[in-house]
């Protein structure tokens, strides 16, 4: 469905075009009018600095925020309508390294939004049910035929989140290079008693999505990472997103950095196994994070009804604390904060803002306007805890579109 032209648009028309590289040691910018394929990829690697108008905004905000937050490197993007308005690399990747805008960084749980996109396509072309019971392809988890393939992918299914179960934080502190099997990890939630029963509450829990991967896997016959790339990445045109099984990222790289353990040290090759199912541990960069908030945020794979589906699968009005699901674990879903089939709708704008030990990110999207933000942060030894990555988007947002600013999901 096309929208009339976006104000936001409109007040994009003056924006400034581009002046000459800058030299070391000023932001790796690049604003304006570079589009197609080929623009995606230079977009990200030549660095060009805006002389005024919403890219300088941009960047202004960008950099307070970093010397505010004790960040060791902002990377951003930000997309109106299909054009590039600013991308932009700020601090450094390790010392003395420049960040640049062409890094590779982890990217969490957007993979999370590529597999409930993943699992709605398999549904718009008839080859499962979303309420079909999940016992039919995992037929060793404990009441699999009370859960279905929605509760998977909208985190209703009231197992407990083994991330946040006692004891695996301190494991994952102790030894942040072991390699964890989704068998240790699906065991850690299946051990213990259900928060709630399945489709009847809402919490988040990361096993889910471990569940949803393989069970994806089965229903294809596919590998996941295989299956992802050919449903999503595939289509949407994201060249530099992609699995591994090993915590290697591909070059150029953005380090991380973490005081998590008490020590400022570098977190970047700790190994992400434990974070969602095998075949969607990836990385990218953040041009791609920005297509995906297009892609996934305007449902441009899906049907118009299942495109509902991913903004509301049943889950707002769920989320009530109850005698045995306490506030912060069972957390409010409204019609104006809630969870989607991987995704977060927040008010106006379609989200996921990923953390690991000295990453984060946020990717959104404005439908109304087809605007797109997306933003990578590493850490300073003094950096606040939290998703520094989506206040800056959250920054962006309120500058760009006053009247719809990025709400806190509780």
């Amino acid at each position: 469905m096309r929208h009339a032209r976006p104000t936001f648009l409109l007040r994009l028309a003056a924006a400034t075009t581009v002046t000459a590289l800058v030299a070391i040691g000023t932001p790796a910018v690049a604003a304006g009018g570079l589009s197609g394929d080929g623009g995606h990829r230079r977009s990200c690697v030549i660095s060009r600095l805006p002389k005024g108008g919403p890219a300088r905004e941009i960047l202004r905000i960008a950099e307070q925020a970093k010397a505010e937050l004790d960040l060791k490197s902002v990377i951003l993007r930000v997309t109106a309508d299909g054009r590039e308005v600013v991308t932009a690399a700020l601090g450094e990747s390790m010392t003395g390294v420049p960040a640049e805008p062409a890094m590779h960084f982890r990217n969490g749980n957007i993979a999370i939004s590529y597999m409930g996109t993943a699992l709605l396509r398999l549904a718009d072309q008839g080859r499962v049910g979303l309420d079909d019971p999940v016992s039919r392809w995992l037929p060793d988890l404990p009441d699999g035929e009370l859960i279905t393939l929605r509760m998977l992918a909208d985190s209703t299914t009231g197992l407990r989140d083994y991330v946040t179960t006692p004891g695996f934080p301190e494991a994952v502190a102790a030894d942040p290079f072991r390699h964890w099997t989704p068998e240790e990890l699906v065991a850690i939630s299946t051990g213990q008693e259900r928060w709630y029963d399945p489709g009847t509450n809402w919490s988040y829990s990361h096993a889910n999505f471990v569940l949803l991967g393989v069970a994806l896997e089965r229903i294809t016959g596919t590998r996941l990472d295989v299956l992802l790339q050919r449903l999503i990445m595939g289509p949407l045109g994201l060249r530099e997103t992609r699995n591994s099984f090993t915590p290697d990222i591909p070059t150029p790289v953005l380090h991380a950095f973490t005081a998590d353990r008490g020590t400022y040290e570098e977190s970047t090759f700790w190994n992400p196994s434990w974070t969602t199912a095998p075949g969607a541990v990836q990385t990218t960069d953040i041009c791609d994070l920005a297509r995906s908030a297009v892609g996934i945020g305007s449902g441009e794979l899906l049907s118009a009804s299942a495109y509902r589906e991913l903004l509301n699968p049943g889950t707002v009005g769920l989320g009530r604390p109850t005698d045995t699901c306490p506030a912060g674990v069972c957390i409010p879903n409204t019609e104006a904060t809630h969870y989607g089939m991987g995704v977060i709708v927040l008010d106006d704008w379609i989200s996921q803002h990923p953390l690991f030990f000295g990453y984060s990110a946020s990717m959104d999207y404005l439908p109304s306007e087809r605007l797109a933000i997306a933003v990578s942060t590493t850490q300073g030894p003094t950096a606040p805890a939290g998703h520094t990555a989506h206040t800056i988007a959250q920054r962006i947002a309120a500058a760009l579109s006053p009247d719809h600013p990025i709400p806190n999901y509780p």
